[in-house]
């Protein structure tokens, strides 16, 4: 977890863009030495925000399957994990 202070994306801001490149990972902004803000390099948003409606869906078919409702087969999940991942 990288942690810096909110003054330093206005001085710095090529800085700090470019190490949310590198890492891929968030960055966490302090103001008055509390949490204030993340950032976060736009395609490690996007690639985040797919992860978390795979993880929603996946969620809901686990829930249908234990429900009893019908499911279904291996090929119809790896097409549909493939148009998901590799859109």
């Amino acid at each position: 977890m990288l942690i810096k202070p909110s003054a330093s994306i206005r001085q710095n801001y090529n800085e700090i863009a470019a190490l949310c490149k590198s890492t891929g990972e968030p960055i966490f902004l302090t103001k008055n030495s509390e949490g204030d803000l993340v950032v976060m390099d736009i395609e490690a948003f996007a690639r985040r925000e797919k992860m978390l409606k795979l993880r929603e869906e996946l969620l809901a078919v686990e829930e249908d399957r234990l429900a009893g409702r019908t499911g279904v087969t291996p090929d119809e999940l790896d097409s549909y994990l493939e148009n998901i991942l590799f859109l």
